[in-house]
């Protein structure tokens, strides 16, 4: 009987040596998409109890506990990252337990592909990128936000100042791994933007 196996739309990939910021992949992360009303009680109580942490309701934060962080991604979603191993378990014992209430949790964990950036410098690799400002003293670390990419789909998470995950869809992972090893190529930084931070 043929079993099903996880392998990462970039198997094989090794870390790059010729960039001025590190570059790898994170093939471990388990991924659940929560699509619930903040306004009722019993859905935010119920999500609560599962995941140890409130949702967060403001745009562009993020909650942790433990290993499970929660990104707010729109008044009626959420983007539950945990271990791989245990998505699955988590999406079933959500979906258990908001049986009954208007609710869906499901485990997309294949859906996403995840480039973690870090070291000096990461903001402006990923400016090369995107319109947006990241030197701005709007994106703390926590701040999670949708974006255009390099023209495609991204999520944008800063972990922490110099430590930045872009999540896309598993289509564009090659895409978007080469754009980032010619944007964090040796020689082509700019250091023209501040300091973030």
């Amino acid at each position: 009987m043929l079993e099903a196996r996880f392998e990462s739309p970039l198997a094989g990939r090794e870390v790059p040596a010729d960039t001025y910021v590190s570059m790898r992949e994170i093939s471990e992360r388990g991924m659940i998409d929560l699509r619930g009303s903040a306004a009722d009680r019993k859905f935010m109580a119920t999500a609560k109890s599962a995941l140890g942490v409130d949702l967060p309701k403001q745009p562009r934060t993020t909650a942790t506990w433990g290993d499970v962080r929660v990104f707010w991604l729109s008044p009626d979603q959420w983007l539950i990252t945990c271990p791989r191993a245990k998505a699955q378990e988590m999406a079933d014992q959500l979906s258990q337990d908001l049986a009954g209430v208007h609710s869906l949790a499901i485990n997309v964990s294949d859906m996403r592909a995840v480039i973690r950036l870090e070291g000096e410098g990461v903001r402006e690799v990923v400016m090369k990128g995107t319109a947006i400002d990241l030197t701005h003293g709007d994106y703390p670390p926590g701040t999670v936000r949708r974006m255009r990419f390099a023209e495609v789909a991204a999520l944008l998470h800063i972990v922490e100042d110099n430590v930045i995950d872009i999540y896309v869809f598993r289509s564009f992972a090659q895409y978007t791994w080469d754009f980032l090893r010619k944007a964090a190529r040796k020689g082509t930084e700019v250091r023209i933007f501040p300091k973030a931070g």
